[in-house]
């Protein structure tokens, strides 16, 4: 069952034909439910451009993105908002936190505008907290801790409404090796407890992770994978394939 589809989605900057630029051309894809995808392709090739879209974030210059059955076209601003905070999760590349807010309290925040109930909204950050091991950190502030840790406590944060789909723009772009797997862990768990994750990223680390990796090259899909052997093996051939496509390379 899609959980995501996109139908020939495009977007278009600039208002003429001196400074217009093609960031997405005529893209169309399924997002199955409980699938673990990460887009990569060179800088510049259209993936940020994409998961807007895709997300909500950003809307397309033509075509159409259908979420668990809800078609984003046919939403305002504020229905658009209300559905992104209820059915979706978000993690960036720079965490997000906000500064004067504790770990819990940043768990804790889309419950706060869900309004939901004190019991609950400790129930659930402490399960979180306990599952991604920030538990003892959960009355530090963002300050005091290191960015693995406050990647951790993005991805709790994205959890605790139940979305459909958790959408990661670079999460370990601003991380150490160490921290990077941590994270990846954490989303590794969570993709097999059911939950549907798709992350753009340039690291192939990050992405030997997932189950099917999409290549992105100037606005287009160019070529996709899907996970059929160990990680190792999904390592090595995301490096073949992100050499016919180009971008960054990493060791595992």
């Amino acid at each position: 069952m899609s959980v995501i589809e996109a139908k020939n989605l495009s977007k278009t900057y600039g208002f003429n034909a001196d400074n217009k630029t093609n960031a997405v051309r005529d893209i169309s894809l399924d997002i199955e439910n409980g699938e673990f995808v990460a887009i990569m392709g060179p800088s510049g090739s259209g993936k940020s451009t994409l998961i807007n879209m895709l997300s909500g974030i950003l809307a397309p210059s033509a075509g159409e993105v259908v979420i668990d059955g809800v078609s984003l076209a046919d939403m305002g601003k504020q229905a658009m908002a209300q559905f992104r905070r209820e059915k979706l999760g978000f993690v960036f590349q720079d965490f997000n936190l906000l500064d004067n807010l504790t770990v819990k309290e940043n768990i804790i925040l889309p419950m706060v505008f869900d309004k939901k109930d004190k019991n609950t909204m400790e129930e659930v950050a402490a399960n979180y907290m306990a599952k991604f091991g920030i538990e003892k950190i959960a009355n530090k502030y963002p300050y005091e801790i290191s960015g693995g840790q406050m990647q951790r406590t993005a991805v709790a944060r994205s959890l605790v409404n139940n979305p459909v789909t958790v959408f990661a723009d670079e999460p370990t772009g601003n991380l150490d090796s160490k921290s990077s797997n941590a994270v990846m862990e954490c989303f590794e768990n969570i993709n097999q407890n059911g939950t549907t994750v798709l992350m753009v990223t340039h690291d192939v680390f990050a992405a030997s992770f997932c189950k099917h990796v999409i290549f992105i090259k100037d606005g287009k899909i160019n070529m996709d994978i899907y996970r059929k052997g160990t990680r190792q093996q999904f390592f090595e051939q995301i490096l073949e394939c992100q050499a016919i496509v180009g971008g960054d390379s990493y060791d595992l």
